[in-house]
């Protein structure tokens, strides 16, 4: 049987294939156009974060498993490839504790102006970052909305900090590391502001000019989730205008991000092309835990982290 996957794709997960019999189609391109062309007679496909349109159905006939390399799934309709008899999983353990850790770099490079001070002892500038204060993070007021996997993973780590951890989720389920607290007083009070939410339609840009207008002048948004949580505009806005003093921004509407994106005119935001889980060992993870739902389901097994349930 074959699988088409990502060129790009870690050599393990690729090993992990071909070591149990199966025939990879390795693709340049995940668009449409492409996997219609070079895939088109693919048992099982492992997906990155390119759109898989709904036209593909009658285009990849043979197909049984759409894999994520990851954990968000918005690229995809799940319950779609459900009546089509098509099983869709994540990779679900593989990313938490990376995307936790670059969630946490940048909250630290912001925090100590890590950034600009570099670029301005670039240009001989020695005396810029005396003039320029960062700030400590002991003390400081840290809030996650939506405390998932990635979310518990932050709190866990952040604990190190000597912060106050407080958090967001519908559950109001806690694990000890984070103080359970309303939607709007993550907001309100938290110092730094990390988004964690999967997109649904209730949490599509649910963060917007209500609550930029929430949130503290000092306070610092990181969103290593994903971009449809947020209004760009109006978070493009509250940089701009002081409303809120800092971001970290690691997903986009567009990606990649065209040259004339607005994101590259806005002030004090750090910028970072949807790379908070890539290291060799994450990426390594990610590719093995996709290959091997592709694997359970085309060798008749139920996967163990699927998001939907075939209706055939």
């Amino acid at each position: 049987m074959k699988v088409a996957v990502p060129s790009i794709m870690s050599q393990a997960g690729k090993d992990y294939l071909t070591s149990r019999g199966f025939e990879l189609i390795e693709t340049k391109s995940q668009s449409a156009a492409a996997l219609v062309k070079e895939a088109a007679d693919a048992d099982g496909i492992i997906l990155m974060t390119e759109p898989f349109p709904n036209t593909l159905a009658d285009q990849l006939p043979k197909l049984k498993v759409i894999a994520r390399h990851g954990v968000g799934y918005d690229n995809i309709d799940p319950e779609f490839w459900a009546k089509r008899g098509v099983w869709v999983t994540i990779a679900k353990n593989a990313n938490a504790s990376t995307v936790a850790e670059s969630t946490l770099a940048a909250m630290m490079a912001i925090s100590k102006n890590l950034v600009p001070t570099t670029e301005h002892l670039r240009q001989g500038d020695w005396g810029w970052t005396f003039a320029h204060q960062g700030f400590d993070l002991a003390g400081k007021t840290l809030g996650i909305v939506g405390y998932g996997r990635i979310g518990r993973m932050i709190a866990k780590k952040a604990s190190a900090f000597d912060m106050k951890i407080i958090a967001y989720t519908p559950s109001n389920r806690s694990d000890g590391n984070a103080e359970m607290v309303d939607r709007d007083t993550v907001f309100k009070e938290a110092d730094i502001i990390s988004l964690n939410m999967r997109v649904t339609p209730e949490t599509t840009r649910s963060v917007g000019q209500r609550e930029f207008d929430m949130m503290k002048d000092s306070a610092i948004l990181l969103n290593f989730g994903r971009a449809a949580l947020v209004d760009q505009a109006a978070m493009q806005t509250a940089l701009k205008t002081g409303s809120i003093t800092a971001a970290a921004v690691d997903v986009f509407d567009q990606e990649p991000l065209p040259k004339d994106d607005p994101w590259f005119s806005t002030p004090n935001v750090l910028l970072t092309p949807h790379c908070a889980g890539n290291t060799k060992e994450c990426m390594d993870r990610m590719a093995v835990d996709a290959a091997s739902e592709v694997v359970r389901v085309l060798n008749g097994e139920k996967p163990l982290w699927n998001v939907n349930q075939p209706e055939h």
